[in-house]
């Protein structure tokens, strides 16, 4: 059986999931996984990838190249090198104009394993099978990735039809590209070998010729059908009306449509409606229905499956809270190490990988001794390889597989912010709901100091990855929470643990494992009556001891932890409190404009708390520039205990003169 997994326009992108579909056989191949069946057959299954000889100078060629040779998994990739990248030749690209020659370093020997590199012609057709049937034997049966540069290949067009590669080639060139064309070159081989006929090829060529414009009259005949039908409708909407002269307009219009597409038709009927009065309010209703079912048609076209579940039914989930059973107090991690370890136990197809997740059980000890108690298969390190451990877990997660995957810190999505945007959130959206890769990508941030490890970049984050779940716990109980609502969905999403929370002190559930946190609600951790203050993650433990002093001075401050940035505060809860406050800070650790800019762009057109208000919105973030290192670079930086504290008392004293005097 061979499975299509929906491809990426930006270059070299899909190479990063590749890795991930290679390993899932060899995962297969080693693990008992119950169902397994339905995705594998004993791990035989070879991932098939290819990739142009330009693209091949992207940096994430060479690290997902790496990272199956670390991995040793069951992929054979073809290089097809026709000498260009559109019109920029090799010597430009690549050094020594020879990718096989730059990867020779990675070519397996008798001594140590690595990757089988072959080299083959293109247009060789006897040796292009020879070449892929020792490259599929040993990829299927041994588990050895290969490359093969397939070379001399021409480009009969150019890079695209809209540009001629006369521009760019010199004659010789050109001429060398007739005489070699592959197809030539073939149909030379299949006369050669007495395989067939020129006269039966020259049937076959006609017949094909004939099919291809057939189909294609079918194919743009059934292609326009909607949009004569809409077009037909439209016309017969205009004949209602009184006024000829508009009839006569609006389908000489329509008429005059070069490529007739819902959107044009619309484009009529919307300006056609601007213009109608009273007298025509039959015909003017009628356009604003056929509008409306249009626009509906439209959006379920192209507006949908952002995300792989419907998030309105999140609202309906069960959760299961945390219990404490004569709970002791222990470090956060512990929370989170013993959590994971119940959902290994539990869940035979979870996989924990990620740098320095196996042996030391992650930087922060949240997987301590789990790689001993379940094997190097189950909880495993990787390279520094940001972008290949994201594909890695697509490719995985693509196959049936639950991953969660580790970027050690926030900062370094960056790294595999291209793959995480382009592939992962338009999974989903771009094949309709029919491919999903629900991956769980644990990382860390917010709350400490220095410039590369502190940064709470969630305002590009974001507006980069609508169709991933963004979860900010302010804890370690509310962050397992989240991973185990998140292993029963088949949703991508990220988990942003708090960096000072690992040994901060929790009280130990006695229900890890079972315990959920939420998805797409907000958590009031304090209610109170004269201001809301919205925030997440680490700035939480600032705003509480904040809120516990301005009781001291008589403002009593609702405090709300809103933990899941995307699915946003499904239930309103923020706009509840809101009415009754009429009052609303939101404190970020984002720089300006960032996350916090979109918290009040949901409340104000989501949930329209603007009529609500007594008192502008305000909005307390960090400054423009990066986190810096030091205690006073982060206190001069970041939303601090007085600044919080300040926000809160001037808005009081604004609204309050006299009962709040100037401080």
């Amino acid at each position: 059986k061979k499975n299509h997994i929906s491809d990426v326009s930006p270059t070299a992108s899909q190479m990063s999931r590749l890795v991930g579909l290679g390993l899932a056989s060899k995962i297969y191949r080693n693990n008992k996984i119950e169902n397994s069946s339905k995705f594998s057959s004993n791990g035989d299954e070879i991932v098939w990838g290819s990739i142009g000889n330009a693209s091949t100078s992207q940096g994430i060629f060479f690290e997902a190249v790496n990272a199956c040779g670390v991995l040793q998994i069951p992929a054979v990739i073809s290089i097809w090198d026709d000498g260009y990248g559109i019109s920029v030749e090799n010597k430009y690209h690549t050094t020594k104009e020879s990718i096989s020659k730059v990867l020779s370093g990675f070519k397996l020997t008798k001594n140590m394993s690595g990757i089988e590199i072959l080299e083959v012609k293109g247009w060789d057709y006897s040796s292009l099978i020879k070449t892929y049937s020792y490259a599929e034997n040993i990829a299927r049966n041994y588990h050895v990735p290969v490359i093969i540069h397939a070379t001399e290949l021409t480009q009969p067009l150019g890079h695209s039809t809209s540009g001629s590669h006369e521009r760019y080639k010199s004659k010789e060139r050109l001429d060398w590209e007739k005489s070699n064309d592959c197809n030539l070159k073939f149909r030379e081989w299949i006369i050669g070998n007495k395989i067939c006929t020129e006269k039966k090829l020259k049937n076959i060529d006609d017949e094909i010729k004939k099919y291809v414009k057939d189909e294609k009259r079918l194919a743009w005949k059934h292609y326009q059908a909607p949009f004569l039908k809409s077009k037909d409708e439209l016309v017969s909407i205009f004949a209602l009306s009184d006024k000829n002269h508009l009839k006569d307009i609006i389908k000489e219009k329509i008429e005059l449509i070069d490529d007739l597409n819902f959107s044009e038709l619309l484009k009529i009927a919307r300006n056609a409606i601007y213009d109608l009065d009273a007298s025509d309010k039959l015909v003017k209703d009628k356009l604003e229905d056929w509008c409306k079912l249009k626009k509906n048609l439209l959006s379920e076209k192209y507006s949908t499956d952002l995300y792989s579940i419907d998030i309105d039914n999140l609202s309906k989930e069960t959760y299961t809270y945390p219990t404490y059973d004569n709970a002791n107090e222990v470090d956060g991690r512990i929370v989170l190490r013993d959590n994971f370890d119940e959902l290994l136990k539990n869940n035979d197809n979870l996989f924990i990988f990620g740098e320095d997740v196996g042996k030391i059980g992650d930087v922060n000890q949240g997987l301590e001794g789990l790689q001993k108690k379940y094997g190097k298969n189950r909880v495993f390190d990787t390279g520094i390889r940001e972008s290949t451990i994201v594909g890695q877990a697509i490719g995985m997660a693509l196959r049936g597989l639950k991953p969660i995957a580790e970027i050690q810190y926030l900062d370094y999505v960056l790294y595999a912010l291209q793959i995480l945007s382009d592939d992962l959130a338009t999974m989903s959206y771009r094949t309709h709901g029919r491919q999903i890769a629900p991956i769980i990508l644990r990382t860390r941030g917010h709350g400490l100091e220095g410039i590369w490890h502190a940064g709470s970049p969630l305002g590009g984050l974001i507006n980069f990855l609508r169709g991933i779940f963004i979860l900010t716990p302010r804890n370690m109980t509310k962050a397992a929470g989240f991973y185990n609502s998140l292993i029963r969905l088949d949703q991508p999403a990220i988990v942003i643990e708090p960096l000072n929370g690992y040994r901060t002190k929790e009280k130990m559930p006695s229900n890890l494992g079972e315990l959920t946190t939420p998805i797409g609600e907000v958590d009031i951790i304090k209610e109170g009556k004269d201001l809301t203050i919205v925030s997440y993650g680490s700035t939480l433990n600032i705003v509480e001891k904040v809120g516990e002093k301005l009781l001291d001075y008589e403002i009593d401050c609702e405090i709300i932890d809103l933990q899941s940035l995307i699915p946003f505060d499904l239930s309103h809860r923020i706009k509840k409190s809101v009415e009754k406050t009429n009052r609303i800070l939101i404190v970020d650790e984002d720089m300006p404009g960032g996350a916090s800019s979109y918290i009040l762009q949901e409340l104000l057109t989501t949930q329209k708390i603007y009529d609500k208000l007594d008192s502008k919105p305000h909005l307390l973030t960090a400054k423009e520039h990066r986190p810096p290192y030091g205690s006073d670079g982060d206190y001069s930086s970041k939303p601090s205990f007085e600044d919080i504290f300040e926000e809160v008392y001037m808005i009081m004293n604004e609204v309050d003169p006299n009962k709040y005097r100037n401080i």
